[in-house]
């Protein structure tokens, strides 16, 4: 079985805020045109005023329709089927998944989350409250938040969690994540759930064509084969269904086990040996070169071509392992991994985890 395609033209995709430090070049080029604009503006000012009047005049009805549907009542369905009815947006929101606070970060709601979690690092939450884990929260503490709308991941373990929320009259939408189609959906329904629809939309087209740009590359290049290791010992990798699997062949390779059935499927060492992938990529975390070592001498893995002759390519685990709008750039990582005359568009990471993300570590993130 083939992995799952990455479907480019899904309309409920929502996208990538592009962000980057200026360059003196790009500030020498604004100083020029500063230059140019301020020759000219003494000749221009009376056709100006009313090409500044027409789009004063757009600009303000486009603010009175934003402000309309940042009161209108919001009704979406969550992913474990309920209905979710919100008065108007959540203004007061606690989100136990970092791919969704990482989603509403690039949809512009830093302001709105109130709470982070223990695996949270993003800098523009470090300073709000911590309510625990993903999957251990203190229903106290968020209660004590007075929260208008919670984000918790959908499980069958969570059920007692969402019931109690629920009695206590606090809406609670359940999120889950496996394939790239869960990510943009879930990225459409947060972006609605917190009056950022139009945010949503836009940052959906910046990641199809972010996606675009990636598999566009590699289509002429040879496809090399792929151990991706989500865990190590007993070894574990993404199947062909899930985010990973899709963003792999996407990014120009072919998963060695791109017929499991299973989205998070163990594996035994001495199929991954018969199989024998081209490159070996490894999710990164903390104390990467004693693992990388580790990794190069353990039973069966040291028997790999691929580690004997050092293709072995670490990758930011965050990034890899958070179905959020990040996965443009986590495709651009992958491409990078397995064809490397493609620069990296993040730094090599400093560490890597002795033990990869497990199921549930995969499911809460």
């Amino acid at each position: 079985m083939s992995a799952a395609p990455v479907p480019l033209d899904h309309r409920d995709w929502t996208g990538f805020v592009f962000s980057g430090r200026r360059s003196d070049t790009s500030l020498r080029v604004r100083a020029t045109w500063r230059g140019i604009m301020a020759m000219g503006c003494a000749a221009c000012v009376l056709v100006a005023c009313d090409k500044t009047a027409q789009q004063a005049a757009a600009a303000a009805a486009d603010s009175t329709a934003i402000s309309a549907a940042s009161t209108a009542p919001v009704t979406v369905i969550d992913d474990a089927g309920r209905t979710v009815t919100l008065a108007q947006p959540a203004r007061r929101v606690v989100s136990l998944i970092p791919s969704a606070t990482e989603t509403l970060l690039a949809l512009g709601a830093a302001e709105q989350l109130i709470a982070r979690t223990r695996y949270d690092v993003a800098p523009e939450v470090q300073h709000l409250p911590l309510v625990g884990g993903s999957v251990d929260p203190s229903i106290e503490m968020i209660v004590s938040l007075k929260p208008e709308l919670v984000v918790s991941w959908e499980s069958d373990k969570r059920q007692q969690f969402r019931e109690r929320l629920t009695a206590l009259g606090i809406p609670i939408f359940m999120l889950r994540t496996q394939d790239t189609t869960d990510v943009f959906r879930g990225l459409a329904n947060l972006g609605a759930l917190t009056g950022h629809t139009p945010d949503a939309q836009r940052v959906s087209t910046a990641l199809r064509a972010q996606l675009e740009a990636v598999r566009s590359s590699v289509q002429t290049l040879k496809v090399p084969t792929v151990m991706y290791v989500v865990f190590n010992d007993p070894p574990m990798t993404a199947g062909p269904k899930t985010f990973i699997g899709q963003l792999i062949t996407l990014a120009g390779g072919r998963s060695i086990f791109d017929d499991a059935a299973t989205n998070w499927p163990n594996v035994t060492m001495e199929e991954i040996v018969r199989r024998d992938p081209d490159v070996v990529v490894v999710p990164v975390g903390e104390f990467k070169a004693q693992a990388l070592s580790r990794l190069k001498v353990m039973q069966g893995w040291r028997n790999l071509r691929a580690i004997r002759e050092g293709r072995v390519v670490a990758v930011p685990a965050d990034l890899l392992s958070r179905p959020s709008p990040n996965i443009g750039l986590a495709a651009e990582v992958l491409r990078s991994a397995m064809h490397p005359q493609f620069p990296s568009p993040v730094a090599e990471p400093d560490s890597i985890p002795d033990r990869a993300p497990s199921r549930d570590s995969a499911v809460k993130n």
